[in-house]
């Protein structure tokens, strides 16, 4: 073969699969980041001017929900709403402390609207543009296991439209954020806000975690 020809198909070559895999990189990223939105694209700024808030900080004007849904062993909960040390925003944030002694095995807590609504009373809000649900958390220790975070599922004479969840959150000793995505769920009434459910078999004995800005997501 001709040099030149040989060093001309050489380039073409090089060139072709130097744009394969550019292309193949930015697809992948194009997907991470259209995954990962609220978390990739949005600066605080814009994330605060989009955020409807279930907790934001103790009797915050900003809060839409109450957590009155004690479910379970309540009694092996100790919650406190203004936890004043090394919260993640703001003045407060919430602690939790399980120590399981019931004969259940779990308990949790469900942010309601109106308070102790289980799908009973009106109420609720029109969340169709809610993206996401957000929330920040972490452990006392790190290893300490969420069974369940979720949001709706609320039965009754006035539903939930809507129900969604994530499971088997194990917390690290740092504050991180997880999310509950929402963009294929009808959220047009949602009286379920948001809960958390521990239970004993993956804390056999006990645990103490904490949560912070607690918050739906919104499109423009």
């Amino acid at each position: 073969m001709n040099k030149k020809i040989y060093i001309s198909l050489s380039i073409v070559l090089l060139m072709t699969a130097g744009f394969i895999c550019a292309y193949a990189a930015s697809s992948d990223a194009g997907r991470n980041k259209s995954a990962n939105k609220v978390v990739d694209d949005l600066t605080p700024q814009e994330r605060a001017q989009l955020a409807f808030y279930i907790y934001s900080d103790f009797k915050a004007i900003s809060n839409h929900y109450y957590p009155s849904g004690w479910m379970g062993d309540s009694r092996d909960l100790t919650f406190n709403q203004q936890y004043a040390k090394d919260v993640y925003a703001g003045k407060h944030c919430i602690r939790v402390q399980y120590s399981p002694r019931g004969s259940g095995g779990w308990t949790g807590i469900y942010w309601q609207q109106p308070s102790n609504n289980w799908g009973d009373k009106q109420g609720g809000f029109d969340l169709s543009k809610a993206t996401y649900l957000t929330f920040w958390m972490k452990g006392e220790k790190g290893g300490e296991t969420i069974a369940e975070a979720k949001v709706g599922g609320f039965k009754g004479s006035f539903p939930d439209s809507a129900e969604a969840s994530k499971k088997k959150i194990v917390l690290t000793k740092d504050w991180k954020l997880y999310w509950i995505d929402l963009r294929k769920k009808d959220m047009s009434y949602i009286a379920g806000g948001f809960a958390f459910i521990v239970n004993k078999a993956d804390n056999p004995n006990g645990c103490t975690f904490y949560i912070d800005e607690i918050r739906f997501e919104m499109n423009k």
